[in-house]
């Protein structure tokens, strides 16, 4: 069975709330998806050693180049996943495969976004289909640093 996971991270990678700020998080997600209301679904949060790949799952589609805006190839990705999935990434600096340039993996074009952070809070089959920008700059306030959302279907 596949399962759907609404993820909010911080936009800066490295960056960790303090825990008063995430109970102020939980607070307001709670309050905007109905399913975890209901008990339908599950929220985690959890607070990573070093960077960690959010990654949208079976719902990325393609991988842009910001330097020669070639396609990537979505094996590429795929491995540098399972090659990190334990210990995390201490740098985000690549060597891109199609050029050859200089880049970071955070700047590569995802077609559905896709993230890196040191915090994560995972909705689990939120029966909601994305946070508005009006609720991403709520939830931003209440954690007291920027956020994005990353859709994963898994």
């Amino acid at each position: 069975m596949s399962e759907d996971v609404l993820s909010i991270i911080p936009t800066d990678p490295r960056w960790q709330p303090e825990r008063d700020a995430v109970d102020h998080l939980l607070s307001l997600v709670r309050e905007l998806t109905p399913g975890v209301v209901e008990g339908d679904a599950e929220i985690d949060v959890t607070w990573h050693d070093e960077i960690t790949a959010v990654d949208c799952g079976g719902n990325l589609e393609r991988i842009g180049c910001p330097l020669c805006q070639a396609s990537i190839d979505t094996e590429w990705w795929a491995d540098l996943l399972e090659a990190h999935c334990d210990d995390g990434f201490t740098t985000l600096a690549i060597e891109a495969p199609c050029c050859g340039g200089s880049t970071t993996l955070d700047a590569l074009d995802y077609d559905w976004p896709c993230g890196f952070a040191r915090f994560e809070v995972a909705i689990w089959n939120p029966d909601y289909p994305a946070f508005g920008e009006e609720e991403l700059t709520a939830l931003a306030n209440r954690l007291g640093h920027p956020v994005k959302q990353i859709r994963a279907h898994i």
